[in-house]
């Protein structure tokens, strides 16, 4: 029974599923206590610094993170080091070429940006994106050697940290934002500190740079960074298309509820699919490409048999969720914009269970080296999304209507995915649903053994 438990807790999937479980406990809890902390107005403003600073931050790490990955995958150690190496510089120069750009916007445009409510943003971003170099540089070291111990253990300390802060400041405090602002930055280079003084950010290692590796991570992230800034589009675009629109910001705070609610539902999905690409990329490095589509199968499987269960929980506690998180002010129909948070969220249900294909779809091409398809797939799917937001909201000025937008351009993207990957690997879609089946049945399988061995 001890060499079971043992061994489940130290597998990967589990520490990944651990970890990203701790990182959004830790952050929809501290969302909680800021929407509680804050008028709707001034907690609007987070909402637009934290969605830009995301934003950019995918530009940041978009260029290497996903190659990272895919070429740790299956080098020696020489050449992991290069790799590492390149890494660490690509992130350097594009951290200080963002920051430089980033700051001469704010002195060239300071009004109309003051206006548009993304001053925090302009201010403050460029040392947040200093502070937090090392902590999201070890970060993708550690996902692509799979050390999901440690990745679940320095998670915990950013994100538990930062709601420490914010619950001692609930209960005893009331700091301002800017106030807010610097203990999140006091807290990614805590983080960060941590991350240099154990030797886990790998920035010691750019002088181990050579021109081939980073070329290679730039050829490989050419695709990858717009596909990943395409992809966080895809979650910011609503929030920036209605900051910019006369619903206004008290409109942005509301859509966050329900926004922040979908990533409870991307929990799971975001552990298997850390865990899922070294297998595919390694695999298809190795030339085996029935490992490959089996992979693909049973993760794709699995994920969606999942998802329709949590898809369901959501639906029919979607009230609930949104009094936990928001507060009974974001309950029913807001006076102000007349939207209500609740309909917002059973939308959001049908669009989880999209999920597992559209993100499955992804990093399948990214692993068999077609990143260029993965890029044309989530071109399609922004672009799908920014006409729907904009109809919603200048035509039918509805965030309900938003929600459904999601829905749309999640299927055009599973269908365009599904397409790309089928040409690669010869897909059968009966497969997907079989092997997720045949997953779930060799988890009872080998519960139910080690129940009658412990008997």
């Amino acid at each position: 029974m001890k060499k079971t438990v043992h061994k489940i807790i130290h597998e990967a999937n589990f520490l990944s599923l651990l970890s990203n479980i701790t990182n959004a406990f830790f952050g929809i809890a501290g969302f909680a206590i800021l929407t509680r902390s804050f008028p709707i107005d001034i907690f609007g403003q987070w909402v637009l610094y934290i969605t830009a600073a995301n934003f950019m931050d995918m530009f940041r790490f978009g260029i290497t993170n996903t190659a990272v990955v895919r070429y740790l995958s299956g080098v020696d150690h020489d050449e992991r080091i290069r790799f590492i190496g390149s890494n660490g510089l690509i992130g350097l120069v594009a951290t200080t070429c963002i920051a430089v750009l980033v700051w001469a916007c704010q002195l060239l445009f300071s009004e109309p940006i003051s206006n548009a409510g993304y001053q925090l943003f302009f201010v403050w971003y460029p040392l947040l994106a200093f502070f937090t170099l090392p902590f999201n540089t070890a970060l993708v070291v550690m996902q692509a050697d799979q050390k999901f111990g440690k990745l679940l253990w320095i998670k915990a300390v950013n994100s538990g940290g930062f709601f420490l802060l914010l619950l001692i400041n609930f209960l005893f405090f009331n700091m301002t934002l800017m106030q807010l602002i610097w203990v999140q930055l006091g807290i990614n280079l805590l983080t960060s500190a941590i991350c240099v003084f154990n030797g886990w950010d790998g920035l010691r290692y750019m002088m181990k740079a050579t021109r081939r590796t980073t070329r290679e991570l730039l050829n490989f992230g050419k695709y990858t960074t717009f596909t990943i800034i395409g992809t966080n589009l895809l979650r910011s675009a609503d929030t920036l298309i209605i900051s910019l629109s006369p619903l206004g910001t008290a409109a942005v705070a509301l859509y966050s509820i329900p926004l922040k609610l979908t990533e409870l539902q991307q929990i799971p999905l975001r552990s298997f699919a850390a865990t899922a690409f070294p297998k595919l990329s390694k695999a298809s490095i190795q030339g085996k490409v029935d490992e490959v589509r089996e992979l693909f199968y049973s993760y794709s499987g699995a994920m969606t048999y999942l998802f329709i269960l949590i898809s369901l929980v959501t639906f029919i506690f979607a009230e609930l969720f949104v009094m936990i998180l928001g507060g009974s002010q974001y309950l029913g129909t807001d006076p102000v914009t007349g939207f209500n948070a609740t309909t917002i969220v059973r939308i959001f249900a049908f669009y989880g269970l999209l999920l597992p294909l559209d993100r499955m779809t992804g990093i399948g091409l990214e692993s068999v080296n077609r990143p260029d398809r993965n890029l044309t797939k989530v071109g399609y799917m922004v672009l799908a999304n920014v006409i729907g937001d904009l109809i919603a909201v200048f035509i039918f000025k509805s965030l309900a209507i938003i929600a459904i937008a999601s829905i749309v351009f999640t299927a055009i993207g599973v269908w365009i995915g599904y397409y790309f990957l089928d040409k690669e690997l010869s897909l059968s879609h009966r497969k997907v649903f079989s092997s997720g089946l045949d997953f779930y049945r060799t988890m009872y399988l080998k519960f139910r053994n080690t129940k009658l061995l412990r008997n």
